[in-house]
């Protein structure tokens, strides 16, 4: 798993801008089942690997955001459930629950969000330090283990890549891999909000205004770097910093630079991601373990690539909430096959259960994808799929929000912080509470919303009782959790 790799940087998804080439998670897809329709349940790094990791929404695992919330560890989750099965469980790289990991018989983590460079990490509770790229550090201790591990028993692995989380910091080998490439920009980059509510005027998450020129354009370099290591560096982004700095850019022209420098970054460090899951690949096939080994490769959650001018994730709109999932396993799935079914990351804790053919616990609310494998969806397979965001107010003022999708229409509530009410007249009593509803078949972008138009009168109706129906089967309280909303400090 990368940390906030968007679908829309994985070339096997086709994205128009073709940003990159990814051969070996490509490789995977050819191989497996690439699935377009991967929905996660809040779209923020720690609460959605705690779903991922229990099978639960965050109001059922107690991890809403990044800021004030601890993993609790003697919680039911998946590597437990395999630990008891016979399974050797490890976890290797980004980590960011605040609390050790359970369940696995070997952990090595990044503390917090880790660092690209000469990183330190905590092995089985003791600190440790590596020197070298984060992202080659984490696949090098992978294999390792694997190398290592009890061939008579069966394992779960999970390598969780740091790469290619802000502040995008690629190894230094690919600084120049695209050659200063010019990237065609995003028909939304310079969004106006118009025909949207208070929540995206009120953002701050613009690579405008937001995204820092110094640390996220790489005007300053790297603290960690040896003196080796800084010297390249500084070979590659030097002279075209002072290049910049001499053109002295500013509006439109300033930010179309700091969106090229961005995708640089953004894109170089998913190209170390690429590799070393080559490497992986490579050791699979190696030896002979790809024939009986399910291999999944997913993100965190998506990530905006300068759409409506942003980066970061968090909204329940498509950059954001879906996420790259694809999945190979020799024999079941048929190479080259594609899903659009509303998956999600929170599916992966049923389906590894019911690969190791063990009973799914009553608490997990969501559900295995084996069939899915075989392409028999089941006919009571969800339609609808259930979002919900809570960290506000934050360092990018994103409002809490839930809301549903569908293969078609996405509907959001933005709220305050209170109790909910299904009752429409309330809710439009509450100030600064809205709904908006986007239909992605003539508004693929989002970029106005239809909500209260005659037109969409009964979508809309539905589609409010749906979400209030899927609240009451996933057992959302009436009042959220206070320790659900406050600021965070770190991205």
């Amino acid at each position: 798993m990368a940390d906030d790799h968007a679908w829309q940087a994985v070339s096997a998804y086709g994205e128009s801008r073709h940003l990159i080439q990814t051969p070996n998670i490509d490789r995977l897809a050819q191989e497996g089942m690439r699935f377009d329709r991967c929905l996660v349940v809040n779209s923020l790094c720690g609460p959605s690997r705690a779903s991922m990791l229990t099978g639960t929404y965050s109001h059922i695992n107690g991890f809403y955001n990044n800021y004030n919330c601890r993993f609790d560890g003697s919680q039911i989750t998946l590597p437990k459930l395999l630990q008891k099965a016979g399974y050797q469980t490890a976890i290797i790289g980004k980590w960011h629950l605040e609390t050790d990991p359970t369940g696995f018989d070997h952990w090595e983590i990044l503390p917090e969000q880790g660092i690209y460079y000469n990183p330190p990490m905590i092995r089985d509770g003791q600190k440790v330090k590596h020197t070298g790229y984060v992202t080659d550090i984490i696949t090098d201790l992978s294999l390792d283990w694997l190398k290592q591990r009890d061939t008579n028993k069966p394992f779960m692995l999970l390598c969780w890549q740091k790469a290619p989380h802000r502040i995008w910091e690629p190894a230094l080998r690919d600084l120049d891999f695209d050659h200063d490439r010019v990237y065609p920009l995003p028909d939304s980059l310079f969004d106006d909000y118009s025909g949207r509510g208070l929540a995206e005027h009120d953002q701050s998450m613009t690579i405008a205004n937001t995204m820092r020129v110094n640390e996220d354009n790489k005007l300053t370099t790297p603290k960690d770097l040896t003196p080796e290591q800084k010297k390249i560096w500084d070979n590659y982004y030097v002279p075209r910093n002072e290049a910049f700095l001499q053109k002295k850019l500013n509006g439109r022209a300033l930010t179309e630079w700091k969106y090229n420098r961005f995708m640089h970054d953004y894109l170089g460090c998913i190209r170390g991601v690429d590799d070393n899951v080559g490497r992986i690949l490579k050791y699979l096939n190696d030896t002979g373990l790809a024939t009986n080994t399910i291999v999944i490769y997913s993100s965190d959650q998506g990530f905006f690539l300068g759409e409506h001018g942003w980066f970061d994730k968090r909204w329940i709109f498509q950059e954001s909430a879906r996420t790259p999932l694809i999945i190979r396993w020799p024999g079941v799935i048929q190479a080259g096959s594609t899903n659009k079914d509303l998956v999600s990351n929170m599916d992966l804790a049923e389906t590894f259960l019911e690969a190791a053919g063990q009973a799914i616990p009553e608490r997990m609310q969501g559900r295995s994808l084996r069939p899915i494998f075989n392409g028999a969806t089941p006919t009571d397979w969800r339609t609808a799929f259930y979002y919900h965001y809570y960290e506000y107010p934050a360092d990018h003022n994103v409002r809490p929000h839930y809301g549903v999708i569908t293969d078609r229409y996405t509907l959001a509530h933005f709220y305050k912080p209170t109790a909910y009410n299904p009752d429409q007249a309330a809710i439009a009593a509450i100030p600064n509470d809205y709904w908006e509803l986007f239909d992605h078949e003539k508004d693929a972008g989002e970029m106005h919303s239809v909500f209260g138009d005659p037109a969409y009168a009964a979508v809309q109706t539905n589609l409010i009782q749906e979400v209030f129906r899927l609240r009451a089967e996933l057992k959302e309280p009436a009042q959220d959790d206070p320790k659900a909303f406050g600021r965070a400090t770190e991205f």
